[in-house]
């Protein structure tokens, strides 16, 4: 068993107790599989690009089990599982499920072939010229599913990421389903589903109550079908922000991943700034100081940002890691 299957499995052990809808329906270990190479006409970092959807270690629809990725999502088609394997210049890949062919038909977006860099301009900076050098295969994949990343994203709202991970990996045991394909992965809820998941439940995974009231609005609005028709960046967060209880780093996060949108800023986060600021100047900045920093590759700018975080240059901690406090026993 692999290290991140040890973490799946430890994960699911240690996960005491789940109420009995968690046992949900099971789908066939011997669903028919679709198999197709897709071989993309550029250099293609793989495990970088497509794993920005891995929510943790102990992400219940997503885990690596050495060089192959298994991805479990519910797709307009319905639920599908997908096994990736990159070899060479080329990515192999094995799909299952209601929702196999909506997999291969959207693996080249996954992998980043609707990214248009045209444009970006790495030279202005040495730091971003070096990180786009070494890092030829850097893409903007999207994942084209608004509820997963809709969802991930306001349970990431102010909370640390290992309190998101784990709610997101207990919700789902409890709400989601098993997904097909012959490995024990699960998939998310569908946004009626989300809706209807009761307080106490997203008490028990630790999500505070201005996060769980803008998950129930947000699954029960029209987000998808006007989303559907927004053409630029600018309209889905003007979209996404009428929501009440999403913001403009949640939008940000939803375009990175549900659209691969090249100039999302998640302005608000608690340390994105501070990152960019240290990697482009030496110091510390905050949201204002990031845009300014960011404004020469206007348009490109969540590109920037990927390349600071693939170049290696992280801000030296100054603190010890918060050790966040647990609410639910009160």
């Amino acid at each position: 068993m692999t290290n991140s299957a040890s973490a799946l499995h430890a994960g699911t052990r240690a996960h005491r107790r789940r109420p009995a809808r968690a046992v949900a329906a099971v789908a066939s270990t011997t669903a028919p599989r679709i198999d197709t190479v897709y071989t993309p006409p550029f250099d293609l970092d793989f495990r970088r690009v497509v794993g920005i959807h891995r929510r943790g270690q102990t992400d219940p629809t997503m885990r690596w089990e050495g060089n192959v990725l298994w991805r479990s999502v519910r797709t307009p088609l319905g639920a599908g599982t997908i096994a990736l394997r990159q070899e060479g210049g080329t990515i192999r890949a094995s799909a299952w499920g209601e929702g196999a062919a909506w997999l291969i038909d959207q693996l080249p977006a996954l992998c980043g072939a609707h990214d248009d860099p045209s444009g970006f301009d790495p030279s202005l900076h040495p730091l971003i010229a070096e990180s786009a050098r070494r890092n030829p295969g850097m893409r903007l994949g999207r994942s084209d599913l608004l509820a997963d990343a809709l969802m991930s994203s306001i349970l990431e709202q102010k909370v640390t990421a290992l309190q998101a991970f784990h709610a997101w990996r207990d919700l789902i045991y409890w709400h989601g389903e098993r997904a097909p394909g012959p490995r024990r992965l699960w998939v998310a809820p569908a946004l009626e589903r989300w809706r209807r998941i009761p307080s106490w439940d997203w008490h028990r995974a630790g999500v505070e109550p201005p996060q769980s009231r803008a998950a129930v609005t947000a699954a029960a609005s029209d987000l998808g079908e006007r989303l559907a028709t927004a053409a630029t960046g600018a309209e889905r967060e003007r979209l996404l922000t009428t929501v009440r209880g999403i913001g403009v780093w949640t939008a940000a996060e939803v375009r990175i991943r549900a659209y691969g949108d090249p100039d999302a800023v998640s302005f608000g986060d608690f340390h994105l700034a501070h990152e960019v600021g240290f990697a482009l100047t030496g110091e510390r900045v905050d949201d204002d100081g990031m845009r300014a920093l960011l404004e020469p590759w206007a348009g490109h700018r969540q590109r920037v940002i990927r390349l600071i975080f693939a170049s290696g240059v992280v801000e030296p901690r100054r603190a010890p890691r918060l050790h966040p406090e647990d609410h639910r026993a009160r």
